[in-house]
């Protein structure tokens, strides 16, 4: 499994022992980007389902010099037949907040950024939530910019 380190932090694949800190990040990160509180067994159900079908979503966990899970993040792939490729869509990043602020964003995202490119991705993508400032700051810091395109949902159900 490919590790990138840092002086503090070494970045990992995750596997399927993980669930429970990256079922306990999805939350965290709910409540804190969106203000919305998920259940708990739909985002372990969904954790689980990418564990079962890899080419679903991929996650990494970073780890402080303890070896402590400090934050994950997460891929799902998209096609475009327009440029005979794949999109990488970042998802789920989260940073406990005693390590905000450390440059750990960066180096999750560089290292995103170094695996999609290794494996031929055309870019790397991801959604923010318009209220959520401070990660739309970190975003752009990152060379993240806004795509010409609007996200637009229909419920199924």
């Amino acid at each position: 499994m490919p590790q990138a380190q840092s002086s503090t932090f070494a970045i990992r694949d995750a596997v399927e022992a993980d669930v429970d800190v990256i079922v306990a990040f999805t939350l965290q990160e709910a409540l804190e980007a969106e203000h919305r509180q998920l259940e708990q067994h739909v985002v372990r159900f969904g954790v689980m389902a990418a564990f079962a079908d890899p080419p679903v979503a991929h996650y990494w966990l970073a780890e402080d010099g303890a070896g402590a899970a400090v934050a994950a993040v997460s891929v799902v792939k998209e096609w475009s037949d327009f440029q005979a490729g794949e999109y990488w869509w970042v998802q789920s990043l989260y940073i406990v907040p005693e390590c905000r602020g450390q440059g750990l964003v960066e180096i999750l995202l560089d290292h995103l950024t170094g695996e999609a490119r290794r494996h031929g991705a055309l870019d790397l993508r991801l959604h923010v939530h318009e209220t959520n400032e401070r990660a739309r700051r970190a975003y752009s810091r990152c060379g993240f910019e806004v795509a010409p395109y609007a996200i637009m949902t229909r419920p199924t159900k």
